[in-house]
């Protein structure tokens, strides 16, 4: 089974499992399906009611963690993360810091391993989208990678081996040349850009087109005309051999009979000298 039907698999097992909860329940699927080693699509999952009415609710940071793994990078993750410590650290002097703290623990889950893992191979994804050469310094930046060694083994054991991306390892240039990236889910505003991003290549092919059929109608039109060409040389050529053909009647006019009294003379003489008995 490829990496799409698999993905096809887990993505109804857990639409369908999300689509009976509320509430809490619904928490633990959010965080059983960001976990999930084999499943790096989710905007069906956003897209149930139910998921969608956890906004404004105590569980609402469940429904942004969702959001986070359908769009978002490990790094975007961390930013968000710094945010909400420096907002920590401003209500420090403030009579609401216990609230504070609780609601930013509320809107932040602590992701666990395997969620880490998976956020990091999405993000890998991301970045194949935009640049099939992807430079060590930048991955090993993005994923939080600390040498060049454990970057090449996450690539290995937990982007290719998993079949979510195709490329080669290049030590010599210190790279990854994506061959193969899975898509990710696309990212609200990003419809648009698609649509007119299409819109231009079907233009542009509509434009190559018209410009093919016009090189096929040149093409037609010139083999027409060495067609025509070709014949009129033809009927020239017929034309020269008769006239030769005229010219040497009138030149030499029986000059058939002529070899042949030509012949007879010559026997005659033959004859003459022919010694007798």
């Amino acid at each position: 089974m490829d990496f799409e039907e698999r993905q096809a698999e887990h993505i109804d097992y857990f639409v369908k499992k999300a689509s009976t909860l509320k509430g809490h329940a619904l928490a633990n699927v959010v965080v059983e399906a960001t976990s999930h080693p084999s499943l790096f699509a989710f905007s069906e999952i956003l897209a149930i009611p139910s998921v969608l009415e956890l906004e404004g609710t105590e569980n609402s940071a469940f429904l942004d963690l969702l959001r986070m793994f359908a769009h978002g990078t490990w790094s975007e993750y961390k930013k968000l993360l710094l945010q909400y410590l420096w907002m920590h650290f401003s209500f420090l002097i403030s009579f609401t810091f216990l609230c504070h703290v609780a609601d930013v623990a509320g809107r932040l889950p602590q992701l666990v391993p395997d969620q880490v893992l998976k956020l990091k191979q999405l993000t890998v994804l991301t970045l194949a989208e935009t640049d099939k050469v992807l430079p060590y310094d930048t991955l090993m930046q993005e994923l939080d990678v600390s040498n060049v060694r454990e970057l090449e083994d996450f690539l290995i054991n937990d982007c290719m081996y998993v079949g979510i991306v195709r490329g080669k390892l290049n030590q010599l240039r210190r790279c990854f040349e994506v061959q193969f990236a899975a898509g990710r889910d696309i990212r609200p505003g990003q419809l648009g850009s698609m649509i007119d991003i299409l819109g231009n290549w079907l233009a542009t092919s509509d434009n190559l087109l018209v410009s093919i059929q016009e090189k096929i109608k040149w093409a037609d039109t010139m083999g027409e005309i060495d067609q025509k060409h070709k014949k009129v040389v033809e009927e020239r050529v017929e034309e020269v051999k008769k006239t030769l053909s005229m010219k040497a009647d009138i030149d030499y006019p029986g000059h058939e009979e002529n070899f042949s009294e030509l012949g007879g003379v010559m026997d005659h003489d033959q004859d003459r000298n022919r010694p007798k008995r």
